[in-house]
């Protein structure tokens, strides 16, 4: 086979760096902006939605995501955007995937945690039976707002603990939002056997992904692009092989990176660390996880075996057990093996 495109499409992956309501599909996200039609300023025709979704910077990204969040109404909504984020991945292959969630912007907007909850697990279940898709959850802290927050995503986690949450992170802005003032809170989800997903290092420096390491007892990285800057830090990385969850459309997207050239993606392989390719945001972004991995292709002047490696590392990074990723493992191999 001598098209990559084609090798990527068929390629099993893993993806570890996926938000929840950002994977809203354009027909989902019209659909639930016509329900709200006059009380939300997100288009209701998914064409309009390719201009809605053009950002100016993070900060504006962040408006433009919350504004999504607001349609998402009752446990309903809820069931319907998992299951069909579910149906987009398992669509390229993708066999496992960790999705990041924020309960807490669901719950202050009036939908109850256990009923939150009950519909993520529910939609989790009817994916695996449904596209044969293993999904796992990430709670995640919305920094923007604060300790009140911090608090109340821990609690959830602990107090609900559905079955398929498996780790608990820190998104939202960088830029204000210092990693040190959360390390009680993911000292106790820690505590309670949840594993540290922090996004950092990727509209600040290299001191935020020391902070995520140091102070959040981060196991992986989301984004970490500016680690790049810092030999030390790289260096660190590498010998540690904590894993770095790479996001390059969306770096872009976001004015984090300024072009696709720039991305520090090929320096980060070059240092040896354990980089993953993900969509972060993909329908915001207009990417999906199969043009993460063409992106890549381009800038690492890699073929199918360079993919397949990208692949194996997504799995030896992500939490699954150890008979899922040789599970995975294998099927990544035979795939290469007839496909590449």
């Amino acid at each position: 086979m001598t098209d990559l495109s084609t090798f990527i499409a068929g390629l099993p992956k893993v993806e570890l760096h996926v938000h929840h309501v950002g994977s809203a599909l354009p027909r989902i996200v019209a659909e639930l902006a016509a329900r709200h039609e006059g009380r939300t300023p997100v288009p209701a025709d998914p064409d309009a939605l390719a201009s809605y979704f053009e950002f100016r910077d993070f900060a504006h990204f962040i408006e433009v995501y919350l504004s999504v969040v607001d349609l998402i109404r009752d446990p309903e909504d809820v069931w319907i955007l998992t299951h069909e984020v579910a149906r987009e991945l398992a669509r390229q292959q993708v066999r496992y995937a960790e999705l990041t969630i924020t309960p807490y912007s669901h719950v202050r907007r009036g939908i109850p945690a256990p009923a939150f909850c009950e519909a993520i697990e529910d939609a989790r279940k009817r994916a695996l039976a449904d596209f044969g898709i293993e999904l796992r959850w990430c709670f995640d802290i919305p920094g923007e707002a604060g300790l009140p927050a911090a608090e109340e995503t821990l609690r959830i986690a602990l107090d609900e603990r559905p079955d398929g949450l498996v780790s608990f992170g820190l998104g939202g802005p960088e830029i204000g939002v210092p990693r040190p003032q959360f390390r009680q809170y993911f000292d106790q989800a820690r505590a309670a056997g949840l594993r540290s997903v922090p996004h950092a290092g990727e509209t600040t420096g290299p001191q935020t992904v020391w902070d995520a390491l140091n102070e959040l007892g981060a196991e992986r990285i989301g984004h970490g692009i500016s680690a790049a800057q810092d030999p030390q830090l790289l260096a660190y990385l590498a010998e540690r092989q904590i894993g770095m969850e790479i996001c390059p459309t969306s770096n872009v997207r976001t004015r984090a990176v300024a072009t696709l050239d720039e991305h520090p993606l090929p320096l980060l392989v070059e240092a040896g660390l354990l980089v993953t390719i993900n969509s972060d945001d993909p329908p915001m972004f207009g990417t999906t996880l199969n043009d993460e991995y063409a992106v890549a292709a381009r800038l690492l002047g890699v073929g199918a075996e360079g993919l397949a490696g990208l692949a194996r590392n997504a799995v030896t990074a992500s939490f699954l057990d150890a008979a899922g990723q040789q599970r995975i493992l294998a099927e990544i191999d035979a795939y290469l093996a007839t496909a590449g």
